[in-house]
């Protein structure tokens, strides 16, 4: 077997990481809150990051008029199978040896990541903006408009007295390496690399 192949084989299966650690994680921290509060969020579920962090969010932005922040949503039920799907690809592939499938994979894997992240922002978009018109708090910016609680894609955002931090974990590292290892793969195939 080649090294390209076995590259191939290796990073594929990085993507079983994926079944075993998060995917992203939205911390929320505040005076009131030393420690943050927040949730890690896998390929099938949104789990609490300490006891009770979920039951906490879901509190206080019941006064501003969010929705719940739910445990399941939809796209558990199919992320499973598109990423066993990749796996089980990828790993045909990289038997297979044939360095344009490589790259095949690499773009497959794209799409679908860009799709999903739009997946999430507009999940967060719509978790943000859509208040209760009958919320018990209601806050406007200057212009007298309703703020929104819309938490970022990536990075850091003010929203009122919260630090909001929304950032890839584990599981999304692991995902790149895996995209990034088809690329290697690719390249030494095709002696690319020096």
């Amino acid at each position: 077997m080649k090294k390209s192949q076995i590259l191939m084989l290796i990073g594929t299966s990085l993507l079983i990481g994926l079944f075993v650690f998060p995917m992203w994680t939205i911390t929320l921290g505040a005076p009131q809150y030393p420690e943050p509060i927040g949730m890690n969020i896998w390929i099938n579920k949104i789990e609490d990051m300490n006891p009770n962090d979920l039951k906490n969010i879901n509190l206080m932005n019941h006064y501003v008029g969010m929705k719940e922040i739910p445990e399941h949503i939809k796209e558990f039920e199919y992320f499973p199978y598109i990423i066993m799907f990749m796996i089980t690809l990828g790993f045909i592939f990289g038997f297979v040896g044939k360095p344009k499938l490589y790259l095949v994979w690499f773009g497959m894997m794209c799409v679908l990541g860009v799709m999903g992240m739009y997946d999430f922002w507009f999940w967060e978009y719509n978790y943000g903006h859509n208040l209760d018109s009958k919320a018990a708090i209601k806050f406007v910016d200057d212009l007298g408009n309703p703020i929104n609680y819309q938490p970022p894609l990536i990075g850091t955002k003010i929203i009122l007295n919260f630090v909001a931090k929304s950032m890839p974990s584990t599981g999304a590292y692991l995902l790149f390496a895996s995209m990034f290892s088809s690329i290697f793969s690719y390249k030494i195939a095709t002696k690319k690399l020096a």
